[in-house]
């Protein structure tokens, strides 16, 4: 899952920075997340799934199918 984070945001060019100010986290909080020294609570593993457009399941490395999940119909 680590790995997988880190793979998405370097994909897209983005510097931790950049996720972090989007999580609204430090830099070094982030990274503690890409390194694996900090779990990820569920909230933040939501907004990074939509960050980066994917699943829940592809970033904790469930599935290797990146496409976003399809909404459910109500």
């Amino acid at each position: 899952m680590y790995q997988r984070i880190r793979d998405l945001r370097e994909d897209r060019d983005l510097l931790q920075k950049d996720v972090a100010a989007y999580l609204k986290c430090t830099q070094v909080c982030y990274s503690n997340y890409e390194t694996g020294k900090r779990d990820i609570p569920t909230e933040v593993l939501i907004q990074l799934a939509h960050l980066y457009h994917t699943s829940t399941d592809y970033i904790l490395g469930l599935t290797d199918d990146s496409a976003p999940p399809i909404p459910r119909k109500t």
